[in-house]
């Protein structure tokens, strides 16, 4: 018998992309990111395996924004702007989600962050 995870929700500032995460372990590698996208949004991080993460509400309210290799897909609202979560472009089959969109949770009691170094990410380096 396969073990049900309970979701959790997860929504935009003014509540127009509403999403379901299963976290069955909870708040794992959060992280920040150094590169020009997430520095500045300031956004804190987790992921999880795409098919953990389903839109509830407010996908026609979704934009996209891809920029640079334009591998990764970042999502935000519309409507009140919130980054709420990207397609990963150094783990494709994985989403990250802005930790601060889930109810019940203040990214400010979470402590220290660990930053990952997107100035120099691996898919950015030259191959010879």
């Amino acid at each position: 018998m396969q073990k049900i995870h309970p979701l959790h929700k997860a929504s935009c500032h003014c509540g127009a992309v509403v999403l379901a995460l299963s976290l069955p372990q909870g708040l794992v590698r959060l992280r920040r990111c150094n590169c020009s996208m997430c520095r500045r949004r300031g956004a804190i991080v987790a992921s999880v395996p795409l098919a953990d993460l389903k839109i509830l509400e407010g996908e026609d309210k979704l934009s996209l924004y891809r920029f640079n290799t334009r591998t990764a897909k970042h999502f935000f609202c519309s409507v009140c702007g919130i980054y709420t979560h990207h397609q990963r472009r150094s783990e494709p089959g994985e989403y990250a989600f802005n930790v601060a969109c889930l109810e019940g949770v203040d990214p400010y009691e979470l402590g220290e962050i660990p930053l990952l170094d997107g100035v120099n990410h691996p898919s950015d380096r030259q191959t010879e």
